[in-house]
């Protein structure tokens, strides 16, 4: 027979870890828009353009022609990212060029990066 090493047979609540833990959580909010965020960087091409972004502001030409997409389906990434505020945009004459918003979205994703890289080293 195999023990399930997963499985906890434990009955009693442990009050103080509950109680210590429920107070450090933030409102159900906060998680909320979290996990969207954390949708966000679910779609490849969204990785892609934000990948790019770490490297330069770019026009939709410019990221359209990198990924080898049309200007549509970028700018339609490039619409998602703005709303949820990983990416900034300015205009200069009729080109509007992208960036990324703050750097925290270079730490998220470079925190990302460096755990895949850290499974593909196992």
């Amino acid at each position: 027979m195999t023990q399930d090493l997963n499985k906890c047979d434990c009955i009693d609540v442990h009050e103080e870890i509950v109680t210590k833990t429920k107070n450090t959580m933030p409102e159900e909010e906060m998680l909320y828009d979290l996990a969207e965020l954390f949708k966000v960087f679910g779609d490849t091409t969204r990785i892609k353009i934000l990948y790019a972004l770490f490297a330069n502001e770019m026009c939709v030409c410019d990221i359209a022609s990198l990924l080898n997409m049309t200007h549509s389906a970028i700018s339609h990434q490039l619409r998602v990212l703005k709303q949820a505020r990983l990416v900034k945009f300015r205009k200069e004459g009729k080109t509007v060029f992208y960036s990324l918003d703050d750097s925290h979205i270079s730490q998220i994703f470079n925190c990302g990066l460096s755990h895949i890289q850290e499974i593909y080293k196992r």
